[in-house]
């Protein structure tokens, strides 16, 4: 039986992937700052549904040293999860320092302290951002990544810079996880997909970056999950994977699922891109088909059918 902390573990992923791994009888212990980016209730309702579940939240930051040493050393921590971050490309542009204070010290605290106990093993939460200015389609593992479109993405991108030498300094297993645009219940309301379905309901408009000709490697949460449980028994050495559908959608696609389910159309406002904002992403997974045996089965039409019934059900 693996014993693992998982940071974030009231986030959207960290929520999902806690009650898999309690499923198959892992031991599992979360940590999370409970911060007030998105709706905190959210975060919340979450926390209370792995209480439930026997699944232990511990309201603490990755930079408290005291805290982490102390969940890894009295619960005897195999493998650390670390999904606690700043997440959203926008928030970027206005809150940089949180950014800096999450993503790279409370990163660096975390490796110290995982660095003083033997045989931890480390998966972390990388991010599609990394490719940024990549014009290579679909994007692979071996790709340059040193052009990020944002300081999100670049965060991401130190985070597996660090990661590599911590690993070659203190030799732990490390895998980290390239997400691609994840969704589904439960998700985070910044996302777009959050946004549009509340908006169309509400009768507002939503904004279409680039007048809407974007696309996006959806990909829905317990694929994600799957990928990640294979990652977490993989780890051995040092390598980064990508997690994503590797079938972009076109966003006028993506929002007509949306229309349709609601039976309302979307008032649409087209603008022009927004700094930082990367036009299509697309992940090469065959590395991860390989060694994770990843293979993503939710289409999108299946996948926003389940957000948009949890949505109806959860809110109206």
């Amino acid at each position: 039986m693996k014993r693992i902390l998982i940071t974030g573990a009231a986030g959207f992923i960290g929520f999902h992937l806690s009650l898999n791994l309690k499923k198959r009888n892992d031991f599992v212990i979360g940590l999370d700052n409970f911060n007030h980016y998105y709706d905190v209730n959210l975060k919340k309702s979450r926390a209370s549904i792995l209480k439930e579940n026997d699944i232990q939240v511990i309201q603490a930051d990755i930079n408290d040293t005291d805290a982490l040493n102390k969940i890894i050393s009295d619960n005897s921590i195999t493998h650390v999860v670390n999904l606690a971050a700043q997440a959203g490309v926008r928030y970027s542009l206005k809150n940089p320092s949180t950014y800096v204070q999450s993503n790279l010290v409370g990163f660096v605290n975390l490796l110290e302290a995982i660095k003083n106990y033997r045989n931890i093993k480390f998966i972390f939460a990388s991010s599609s951002s990394v490719y940024g200015l990549n014009e290579t389609s679909p994007f692979c593992v071996n790709d340059k990544t040193d052009r990020p479109a944002n300081l999100y993405g670049a965060t991401k991108k130190a985070n597996e810079l660090i990661a590599f030498s911590y690993h070659n300094l203190y030799q732990i297993p490390t895998v980290g996880l390239r997400y691609f645009t994840v969704y589904g219940p439960y998700g985070r309301p910044d996302m777009a997909y959050y946004k549009f379905t509340k908006s169309i309901i509400e009768g507002k408009k939503i904004d279409l970056f680039n007048e809407g000709n974007m696309k996006r490697d959806f990909t829905y949460i317990d694929d994600i999950i799957a990928g990640t449980v294979s990652a977490i028994d993989y780890a051995k050495d040092f390598e980064i994977f990508n997690l994503g559908n590797n079938k972009p959608v076109d966003l006028n696609y993506f929002i007509s699922l949306i229309e349709k389910k609601l039976n309302k159309k979307a008032k649409k406002n087209l603008i022009c891109n927004q700094k930082g904002e990367m036009i299509s992403t697309c992940a090469n997974i065959d590395g991860s088909i390989e060694k994770l045996n990843f293979s993503p089965k939710t289409t999108i039409e299946e996948g926003m059918e389940k957000f948009l019934t949890w949505y109806l059900e959860t809110y109206l």
